[in-house]
């Protein structure tokens, strides 16, 4: 299995910013998507962003678009997880995501927490 590696959770105020970061300890070169999900406590995870392995086809929920950005380190299977102006409603476990191209399977990080106080 694909081995996922997250950093960078942590305790911010409100409107203050957060990276994380997820390495993918992977070889070769077939396509993959990388991304990000949450989870509050007694909700469903959710969307946050993802981005390809070619750096392509990044997409951002509606709930982190124009305050997240999502990035790829053009040397490394890493992804980053730029968080600015973070609410309170940002507080959750993110999850690491990978998945290769055409198949079902998924991966997932340990999960970072992220507190934002208010």
């Amino acid at each position: 299995q694909v081995q996922l590696t997250e950093s960078g959770g942590g305790s911010v105020q409100a409107g203050g910013s957060l990276r994380l970061s997820c390495a993918a300890y992977v070889r070769g070169t077939i396509p993959y998507i990388m991304g990000w999900y949450r989870q509050a406590p007694g909700k469903e995870r959710e969307f946050v962003a993802r981005i390809r392995r070619n750096g392509g086809g990044i997409r951002y929920a509606d709930s982190v678009k124009g305050r997240f950005t999502i990035s790829k380190d053009s040397a490394e299977n890493k992804i980053y997880l730029q968080m600015n102006s973070l609410k309170s409603t940002d507080t959750a476990v993110y999850y690491c995501y990978f998945g290769w191209g055409g198949e079902d399977t998924d991966y997932w990080g340990q999960g970072t927490q992220v507190t934002v106080e208010s």
